[in-house]
């Protein structure tokens, strides 16, 4: 072959981008162009993998998956978003009182809110705790029934009642979600009415302990692994939810540190050391 020839045969690769030497390789990056565009299966799994199409202000929530939202659509979230509001309220103040007209709804995103009721002499008694990612209000109900107030520093994502009662009818995934989680309440307070029935004042301390901690971090609870956490109640309000004085309250958590099941950090702060022992001690294993 000629130099011409040579020189020629590569321009004519060189032109149809053939020359490999220098990576000049225009027609299979188009081809590999064509075939990724013409997968709509493909962009639209990566799509799901990444959910995009799921709002901004519901990407960074950890509650949405676990708590009522979890069972709403993209399109149903993007819906919802536009007339949710993120807000703080800080341990102590009241978040709806009883009696008042339900205006919204909110999902717990992190802290835990206390439930009481009312006595007409103005005595309260804490009745139900909730957490995340609990919906606080009940749907279809005209007046609440309860006062709700945050036991902690809580963190809510709200929105407007008839937002949510709208979005029930046209979603039966929600409306069981919203029931599986009314039955666990309802499910927890069986287990209350047992504690302050039959319980000793040990036995009822021990299943509160248990009790936030299951709460707290489900998954280690499971695992019966060591665990310290905050105990969302100041000592007066966990006598008043068990039915017991401050006194033996606190006299009850010192026998349970001297007997080796959990280790009192602070005063709001506990370690669960011996997680067996306190499920005996609590009557649940």
């Amino acid at each position: 072959m000629t130099v011409w020839s040579k020189t020629k045969n590569r321009f004519n690769l060189r032109r149809e981008g053939l020359v490999c030497g220098r990576l000049e390789l225009p027609f299979l990056s188009l081809r590999l162009n064509i075939q990724a565009m013409a997968n709509p299966l493909t962009d639209q799994k990566r799509l799901d993998v990444h959910n995009s199409s799921v709002p901004a202000v519901c990407r960074s929530c950890e509650a949405r998956h676990k708590g009522i939202c979890g069972a709403l659509t993209p399109q149903q979230l993007l819906t919802l978003s536009k007339d949710t509001t993120k807000h703080r309220i800080a341990a102590d103040q009241q978040i709806s009182a009883e009696g008042g007209q339900p205006r919204s709804f909110s999902n717990i995103m992190s802290g835990v809110v206390k439930i009481s009721k009312l006595m007409a002499d103005g005595r309260q008694q804490i009745v139900a705790l909730q957490f995340a990612p609990d919906l606080v209000g009940r749907p279809y109900d005209a007046q609440n029934k309860t006062s709700v107030d945050a036991a902690t520093d809580v963190k809510l994502c709200t929105f407007p009642v008839k937002a949510l009662e709208d979005m029930i009818v046209d979603s039966p995934d929600l409306e069981h979600r919203l029931h599986q989680q009314n039955l666990r309440e309802l499910d927890e307070a069986r287990d209350l009415l047992l504690a302050l029935g039959r319980k000793s004042a040990s036995e009822r301390v021990a299943s509160f302990i248990y009790y936030i901690a299951c709460h707290v971090d489900p998954e280690t609870a499971a695992n019966q692994a060591e665990l310290s956490f905050q105990i969302p109640l100041k000592r007066a309000d966990i006598a008043d939810f068990l039915g017991l004085t401050l006194e033996t309250v606190s006299r009850q958590m010192t026998k349970l540190r001297q007997a080796g099941v959990i280790s009192i950090v602070d005063r709001r702060s506990i370690e669960i050391t011996n997680f067996s022992k306190l499920q005996k001690l609590a009557g649940v294993a």
